[in-house]
């Protein structure tokens, strides 16, 4: 390849380098306003929105429903127990 062209491709490689650092640092500004138009914090992670907060609220009340049911099963189990042994005990 000629001189000149490797020299070209040298700078055409350098401008590109320029141009993206010259984008990155004018587009920084915009960066920042969308990220706190969409709620990103410093840490890079998004605040949870309406819809993630509904459904943490929701596997919570499906938690709590679930133990209440288990206790309730539980306790109709030995309401059971206690009724057919009362029941053998007056048969004997």
């Amino acid at each position: 390849m000629s001189k000149h062209f490797e020299d070209a491709r040298y700078y055409l490689g350098r401008a590109a380098e320029h141009a993206k650092a010259g984008v990155k640092e004018e587009l920084e500004p915009v960066e920042a306003r969308v990220k706190d138009l969409v709620g990103i914090v410093d840490d890079g992670e998004p605040e949870p929105s309406r819809l993630d907060r509904l459904q943490a609220d929701l596997k919570k009340l499906e938690e709590r429903a679930e133990g209440e049911a288990r206790e309730a099963v539980a306790a109709a189990r030995e309401r059971i127990v206690e009724y057919r042994g009362r029941n053998v005990a007056k048969a004997e």
